[in-house]
C-alpha cells in the first residue's frame, strides 16, 4: 500500500477517532446527557474536506459512547454521527462553498438532535413532560442547541481555515 493511500485510509481516520473519543471522555461532564455540548463533534466536519476521516468518526463515536452503558445510545449515536459524516462529505465533495460549508454544518446537528432526542427521550427516559413527544421535543431542541453551539462556534471556523493552512485557497 502507498503511503499517501495508508495514510488515508488507516492512519488519519485512526488518529480522528482517538482524538473524538479522547476529547469526549476528557470532556465528560458537558459531553453527556440531555443537555450536552460536545466538543468533539467539531471534528465532524472533518468529512467535508477529507472524506476517509468518516470512519475514523464513527470508530471514535462508538468508543466514546461505551463509556454510557446503553446499547441505544452506543448504536443510534454512533449512527447519527456517521450519518452526520456522510452527508457532510457528500457537501463537501460539491465544492469548497459558504453555503455547502453551513450546510455540512448543519448535518450533525439534525441527526443529532433527531436520533439522540430520541434515545434520551426513550432510552433514557428523560421525559421532562407529560407527553413523550413534549418530553421529545425538548430533548431534540437541548441537544440540537448544543449541537448547534459546536458546529458553528466550532466546526466551521475549523473548515473555513484548515484549507488555508494545508496551502490550499478557499473558494467563497
Amino acid at each position: 500500500m502507498q503511503s499517501k493511500a495508508l495514510r488515508e485510509k488507516l492512519v488519519i481516520p485512526a488518529i480522528v477517532a482517538a482524538m473524538y473519543a479522547a476529547l469526549t471522555l476528557l470532556l465528560a461532564p458537558i459531553s453527556y446527557g440531555p443537555i450536552q455540548f460536545r466538543v468533539s463533534e467539531a471534528l465532524t466536519v472533518l468529512p467535508f474536506l477529507m472524506p476517509y476521516t468518516v470512519w475514523g468518526l464513527f470508530v471514535g463515536c462508538f468508543l466514546a459512547n461505551l463509556f454510557t452503558g446503553s446499547v441505544l445510545d452506543i448504536l443510534f449515536g454512533s449512527l447519527a454521527t456517521l450519518l452526520a459524516a456522510l452527508l457532510t462529505a457528500y457537501f463537501g465533495k460539491k465544492g469548497n462553498t459558504v453555503k455547502n460549508r453551513l450546510l455540512g454544518c448543519l448535518m450533525p446537528v439534525v441527526f443529532n438532535a433527531v436520533i439522540v432526542g430520541a434515545v434520551l427521550t426513550w432510552g433514557y427516559l428523560f421525559q421532562e413532560f407529560e407527553s413523550p413527544l413534549a418530553s421529545y421535543g425538548f430533548n431534540a431542541f437541548t441537544v440540537g442547541l448544543g449541537e448547534s453551539g459546536v458546529l458553528y462556534l466550532l466546526g466551521l471556523p475549523l473548515i473555513t481555515l484548515l484549507p488555508r493552512l494545508r496551502g490550499r485557497p478557499e473558494q467563497a
